[in-house]
């Protein structure tokens, strides 16, 4: 058994937990839409063709934003084909996913499924094949009241009142050679530049995000944001970071510990963007929108040939994920939370389907996939302020990152509620006993309640058949006189106290 402990202290505040740190993101890539969010013959489909089943789940899963169309997507998009009746709406070949976009879903159905999901709509816009115009013009379609003629075209595409879309992303990727549009540093960061001045006359109040790179291994990371902020920096309050990630070569070890690039990644974008308004004088702090995240094994899918004959919603990167997956993917929302004072929006990449929490077969069942428990934890009990808390654990050597703690670990607390500890357990071969000192708590500070995501084989997967293989269970082994807490290997848990 490995033995581990951390303390508690509410005066050790990192930042107001950001309940956009739980966004996910709906592309029209795949089955993420059609078959996914959208089908209108299936049994449980709503008056607007929603499956009310996904949209249960995706009210459990507690979503807080959802990111929109796109991804890869976006770059070749023209947002005009998605309204209005959908019979007169033309059929388009879409270049990013070999596919074809029948448009059946746009900007005011997805504000629709938004407000049944009560959750809030995040924007990107085409910056590869368009630019400051189309961007100009969706956002008076969506936000303005009405008397011009996009804005009073929306409402007689039935929405009488503004979407009031708050988050707006400027383009997807443009860093990246497989994107539409593909550009340079300079030339997307005066492209970028320009549209956000242009929004921002039309409406001031928006959140802007800026294109950062697609993952920290990009060729150009850290020149690229540099070069970007230096020409943005003033007008926009976001540069986004992108990251996936994936057991490579049977090293289970690396992959679990996989968190400490997303933790490289944040603090050297968070270094930059502060040289950047160190240079430029500003007073003003640039935060991070991490809207792209996940396990996906895209090695996979990288060099597979496309779909033939140019389909309509193919199933496309449909990843089924095992529980090592989702302790990982556990160890990725501690570092989102772990750096809320610079990760302020996340977007879980993607919500259904297409490497995401949810499963649904056409015409049939929706299930969980095993990392839908941790992002549905998370989002349920990370509340009040993120605690900085510095776990003091054994480590082991990893080929990837290095020499790395077995325990990964973040709590929050809200004050006269309640504390909740989230933790990973990284070791594959013995259980680690948390000791937990929480004085600053008060007396009497005991555990509410402790669950567990583990099984012994660790490559075991949900499925519709057997939806609840992988689910938290209670974790019964407690003490309270020191408070201690057992952590099976390669589990990630969830501890309340009270």
């Amino acid at each position: 058994m490995h033995t581990a402990h951390l303390t508690i202290d509410p005066a050790f505040k990192v930042a107001p937990v950001s309940r956009r740190t739980f966004g996910t993101f709906v592309e029209h890539l795949g089955r993420c839409v059609h078959t996914g969010i959208y089908e209108p013959g299936h049994p449980t489909a709503d008056e607007d063709g929603f499956r009310r089943d996904v949209l249960e789940l995706a009210r459990e899963l507690g979503i807080s934003t959802v990111r929109y169309p796109g991804g890869n997507f976006v770059s070749g998009y023209r947002w005009e084909d998605g309204i209005g009746p959908r019979e007169q709406r033309p059929r388009r070949l879409d270049l990013a996913w070999h596919s074809t976009e029948t448009n059946e879903v746009g900007v005011d159905e997805f504000v629709r499924w938004c407000r049944k999901a009560q959750v809030e709509p995040m924007m990107a816009v085409n910056l590869g094949t368009r630019g400051i115009e189309a961007a100009v013009d969706l956002l008076e379609y969506c936000n303005h009241p009405a008397g011009t003629a996009l804005s009073d075209r929306r409402v007689a595409n039935g929405a009488e009142e503004p979407h009031g879309i708050r988050m707006w992303c400027l383009g997807n990727e443009m860093d990246g050679p497989w994107q539409i549009g593909h550009k340079t540093a300079r030339e997307y960061g005066r492209l970028a530049a320009e549209t956000a001045r242009a929004m921002r006359a039309l409406d001031p109040g928006l959140e802007l995000v800026a294109c950062g790179s697609s993952s920290s291994a990009m060729p150009s990371f850290g020149a690229w944001e540099a070069e970007v902020l230096q020409e943005t920096y003033e007008l926009v309050d976001y540069i986004s970071c992108h990251a996936y990630y994936e057991e490579k070569d049977g090293d289970l070890g690396s992959f679990l510990a996989c968190s400490t690039d997303m933790e490289y990644f944040i603090r050297s974008v968070a270094a930059t963007a502060d040289h950047v308004g160190a240079r430029l004088k500003s007073r003003k702090r640039i935060d991070i929108s991490f809207d792209e995240w996940n396990i996906w094994y895209l090695s996979r899918f990288q060099g597979a040939a496309p779909p033939a004959d140019w389909p309509v919603a193919p199933p496309l990167l449909e990843d089924h994920y095992h529980l090592a997956d989702a302790v990982a993917f556990g160890g990725l929302l501690i570092t989102l939370l772990r750096n809320s004072d610079r990760v302020r929006a996340a977007s879980l990449a993607q919500l259904v389907n297409v490497i995401a929490p949810i499963m649904t077969e056409p015409g049939g069942r929706a299930w969980k996939q095993t990392t839908f428990h941790p992002f549905a934890q998370a989002s349920r009990y990370a509340a009040g302020d993120v605690l900085r808390v510095e776990p003091v654990s054994p480590t082991y050597e990893s080929a990837d990152h290095g020499e790395v703690p077995f325990l990964h670990a973040v709590a929050t607390h809200t004050e006269g509620e309640g504390t909740t500890v989230f933790a990973i357990n990284r070791a594959t071969d013995a259980p680690l006993s948390l000791r937990i000192d929480a004085r600053a708590l008060g007396g009497g500070t005991r555990v509410v309640e402790a669950t567990t995501l583990t099984d012994p084989d660790v490559y075991a997967r949900n499925t519709a058949d057997h939806p609840d293989r992988i689910a938290p269970r209670p974790n019964p082994d407690i003490e309270h006189d020191p408070l201690t807490v057992l952590l099976p290997p390669v589990s990630w848990n969830v501890i309340r106290l009270g």
